[in-house]
């Protein structure tokens, strides 16, 4: 091997096929064990510095049914959609490997030299942080994400211009900038430059040790598979359990005043809800038998059908297992669906995979903040996130479990699993306490419904979204 000024060694290409796919082969079989992940590769770069032929030299290098690529123009950002979502449901699973031609940073780089009203430094920073903070989440979650530039100089930039067939041209220019624009160029430039400290740099003057490079950062890439964590640092401190959990109201609503309220609020909610500009998003839980199925009932029945989507949340399928934990909800919200509304949700990391034991500490105690960032970049791309814990006294639910099986029709909401959990019903409780201090937030609170009286909790869930609706 030579060395080279750039600090790489060439190496053979026939010995540096066979590592990768050696690699390859290795990450792949990693898929459901203790060091189990995915490669995310993020590609940007200066045009014809070669970012496409040194991603076609890496196929024929490795395996090439297991390198999934997904190439995009880059777009600016909508307002309506946070950064993530376009690109949410590509995010490889356990073993796979995935390159992003396009990706966040290209839509950063091209809402900021296209808008009218270009991104201000600050503004652009604070989306390369959020952006860092959500590598990061996927990184927690056993997804790799590397980044690579490919940088060339100006004068380079120019001479390859120059040789470029004039049919090619006009296809380079509709994936971007005037690249024969001096300015232009130093304009990205200078904005890739905030960004790129945490990049791979690739010089890309010279084919050969730009190709090399580049699968050799891929390379060290694969070949890095360490056992995952899963004690937590630190001790745990619990949350007290709120007052209101332990000893729900009990005073029944009169029937009469129920419906009276219940026909108003109802016509209240459904037209917040379809004449808001935003999207709105409703989250459920709280102890079995608490009544979420009935208060979403007399959310929906002033809805067009068409108006909403109701999401039912059981354990993950092995599929989704082997993606991020919140992989299985970035893919299911979506831009385009107006109302979402979720019977249990996201909240079952810090609840029952915490009580039962199917998520490690260190796992269910950082998803706080994992969650806590998701449901922001919902609010800050247009989406209202209502949150709701049903809570009812464990009498009551005895009372409610024995009806149920009584009742023909509600015999399928009962199960021996359901029976079974009451035995962990302070676990539970202590699990709600935590979940309600550490993500009750300003953009996305909590509303507590603590009552036995179904009638009283379904208006009181109606007031919250109207509240809610009219308040931010």
């Amino acid at each position: 091997m030579a060395a080279q000024d750039n600090g790489i060694q060439l190496m053979d290409p026939d010995q540096l096929s066979v590592e990768l796919i050696e690699a390859q082969y290795a990450l792949k079989d990693t898929k459901g064990k203790s060091n189990a992940k995915s490669v995310l590769i993020l590609v940007s770069g200066i045009e014809l510095a070669g970012k496409g032929e040194a991603v076609k030299q890496l196929r024929e290098w490795v395996d090439p049914r297991y390198l999934r690529v997904k190439a995009d123009a880059p777009q600016t950002f909508n307002h309506k959609q946070a950064f993530w979502q376009p690109y949410a449901r590509f995010i490889p699973a356990e073993g796979q490997i995935m390159v992003m031609f396009g990706n966040w940073y290209s839509d950063l780089l091209t809402t900021s030299m296209h808008v009218s009203k270009p991104i201000d430094e600050t503004m652009f920073d604070d989306y390369v942080e959020r952006m860092r903070a959500y590598e990061q989440d996927l990184k927690n979650n056993n997804v790799d994400v590397i980044k690579v530039w490919f940088d060339l100089s100006w004068k380079s930039l120019q001479k390859r211009l120059d040789d470029m067939d004039p049919g090619e041209m006009r296809w380079h220019k509709l994936h971007g900038l005037d690249w024969r624009s001096k300015k232009q160029y130093d304009s990205l430039q200078k904005l890739r430059q905030r960004f790129t400290d945490d990049w791979e740099m690739i010089d890309c003057e010279e084919e050969a040790e730009r190709d090399q490079q580049f699968a050799q950062y891929i390379l060290q890439t694969l070949k890095h598979c360490p056992e995952h964590l899963h004690k937590a640092k630190g001790r745990w401190t619990q949350a007290e359990v709120p007052e209101s959990l332990l000893t729900p109201a009990e005073i029944p609503l009169e029937k009469h005043d129920y419906k009276e309220e219940l026909k108003l609020l109802s016509k209240k909610v459904a037209e917040g809800l379809r004449f808001d500009s935003r999207n709105v998003v409703i989250v459920f839980e709280g102890m079995d038998a608490a009544g979420k199925g009935g208060a979403i009932k007399r959310i929906v029945k002033k809805l067009d059908p068409r108006e909403y989507e109701i999401y039912t949340i059981s354990a993950p399928e092995k599929y989704e297992l082997s993606h991020p934990y919140l992989w299985r909800f970035w893919t299911k919200i979506q831009p385009e669906e107006k109302i979402s509304i979720f019977d249990r949700s996201w909240y079952g990391r810090v609840l029952v995979e915490r009580v039962e034991g199917f998520a490690s500490d260190v796992e269910w105690q950082r998803a706080y903040d994992e969650i806590n960032r998701f449901e922001k970049d919902l609010y800050d791309s247009q989406t209202i996130v209502v949150k709701f814990w049903l809570a009812i006294s464990k009498d009551e639910q005895a009372v409610r479990f024995k009806a149920r099986e009584e009742t023909p029709h509600k015999r399928f909401k009962i199960t021996e699993e359901d029976w079974r959990n009451r035995g962990r019903w302070d676990d539970y409780l202590k699990a709600a306490a935590d979940m309600l201090e550490r993500t009750h937030t300003g953009y996305a609170p909590w509303h507590v419904i603590a009552t036995n009286d179904k009638n009283t909790a379904r208006l009181e869930i109606l007031r919250a979204i109207v509240k809610q609706l009219k308040s931010e």
